[in-house]
């Protein structure tokens, strides 16, 4: 069969198939479209949060529960669900150990500013699985990484952040940030009201380029390096080899703190790409799945960096510091935190729950190729994604092969046949309550869309 590229199927199909897909949505969500029509009357856009407004379909579905690896909408539809709350619930949605810790934790007090006794079993499981000694606790990863950029700077006397081209950190201001044509910094297209010109606090490498980074720290203003391992949030892009190796020999000889996010690199493992391939950052931030769905993060650092802090965080003035927040490490979090990290997430876990990435990425390529498309598939641990074009070696990269015709199409059409994949991409991550036929079904319907797009 003659090859194609995603430039190459024809369009007016494409418009056509997913004007059906459309039509077939609306059809079958009577009650979800009835609530979006009620919420626009008290919610901005008719959604929680403005970024609801981006899954397919005509107005976003209203969840009924969620349970494991599934959930039912208003409709009573049942969905599989590869998108997991976009990491939030990778260890699959409802877990009766974070519910009754939460139910026994809410009963003796949710917060009082003071320690509670899961403090420091969450501390020493976060050291034992990602090798940093000291912790401390945040709400959300976006959180973490503001407050390691301030440890950094005033650990170093050094104004400047660097990041990654494409990254995304969460609504931190200095990392929304990325590199313009002509090789200057300007802020991230979709980034609403930048507080200040981001060329004036921040330099941005592309990934995989170690003389980029090389060039970047080379002014002297570079305080940290904050970095995925992998890049996840603007789709799976992987490190060649020697590039991590690289960026740590770099930043050490240029007195640069490196900084990882393991928030979605945590599909690699129990102690996410840091144990799994024996990374040594100063500092380590992982958020969201670590609650088992509640709001928390935590930032652990090397001996070396907390024995610097410990001894500059002692002060009267610390509560005005810009770190922490009344309602960080709050015991609810913590019971939470330990209940799904004793729970699960464990080797054990990902030992079921990587081979069925395996075999959902051996599917998506059956797929592709059995039409002639040059598309790709990418895997990190128990998280996958697929490509409109060859695998990309940088964020750049990787926003040049967005197609959001294609993309709007195969979401919708997942959709429409009970699978939901993760908004802005093409990925699916997998939870320990995911089963075979579940990625069986996958396949199916990814095969059926292919053919569709495809056929003559």
């Amino acid at each position: 069969m003659t090859s194609l590229n995603f430039m190459q199927i024809d369009r007016s199909r494409l418009l056509g198939l997913h004007a059906q897909e459309m039509s077939r949505f609306d059809e079958t969500h009577p009650r979800s479209r009835q609530l979006a029509q009620e919420a626009s009357r008290s919610l901005l856009s008719g959604v929680p949060m403005p970024w609801m407004t981006r899954w397919p379909g005509s107005f976003p579905l209203t969840v009924a529960s969620a349970e494991g690896s599934r959930f039912v909408d208003v409709d009573g539809i049942e969905y599989d669900d590869f998108c997991l709350g976009d990491t939030g619930a990778m260890t699959g949605h409802g877990l009766s150990a974070v519910a009754e810790a939460l139910h026994a934790q809410a009963k003796r007090g949710i917060t009082t500013m003071l320690p509670s006794w899961d403090a420091t079993w969450v501390g020493e499981e976060l050291a034992r699985r990602f090798g940093l000694p000291k912790w401390q606790f945040a709400l959300s990863a976006t959180d973490a990484n503001r407050f390691v950029l301030r440890l950094s700077r005033m650990l170093t006397g050094r104004p400047k952040i660097c990041v990654m081209d494409w990254c995304y950190h969460g609504t931190v201001d200095e990392t929304l940030a990325i590199l313009a044509p002509d090789g200057g910094v300007v802020s991230r297209p979709g980034a609403v009201g930048p507080m200040v010109d981001p060329q004036g606090t921040t330099r941005v490498v592309p990934f995989n380029d170690i003389a980029a980074l090389q060039c970047a720290l080379a002014h002297g203003d570079v305080a940290c390096v904050l970095m995925e391992p992998a890049l996840t949030n603007i789709g799976i892009v992987l490190p060649e080899p020697g590039y991590l190796d690289a960026v740590r020999r770099v930043t050490r000889d240029a007195g640069v703190l490196l900084i990882i996010d393991e928030t979605h690199t945590i599909c690699a493992g129990p102690g996410g790409c840091t144990m799994e391939w024996g990374l040594e950052p100063d500092f380590l931030v992982i958020g969201k799945p670590i609650g088992g769905g509640v709001p928390v993060a935590a930032y652990g650092m090397s001996a070396a960096v907390a024995v610097m802090l410990e001894h500059r965080l002692e002060r009267d003035d610390i509560d005005v510091s810009g770190i922490g927040g009344t309602l960080s490490g709050n015991a609810l979090c913590l019971a939470a935190v330990r209940a799904t990290l004793s729970s699960t997430l464990t080797t054990s876990d990902f030992m079921r729950m990587i081979p069925l990435a395996e075999a959902w990425t051996d599917g998506v390529r059956q797929g592709y190729e059995a039409v002639g498309l040059p598309w790709h598939v990418q895997r990190l641990g128990c998280r996958a994604e697929y490509w409109f074009c060859p695998p990309p070696r940088s964020g750049a990269q990787a926003v040049a092969g967005v197609d959001q015709a294609l993309d709007a199409f195969m979401h919708l059409h997942a959709l429409n046949r009970g699978i939901l994949m993760t908004p802005f991409h093409n990925m699916a991550l997998f939870s320990p309550s995911h089963s075979m036929d579940q990625v069986d079904r996958h396949t199916e319907v990814f095969a059926a869309a292919v053919h569709a797009l495809t056929a003559v």
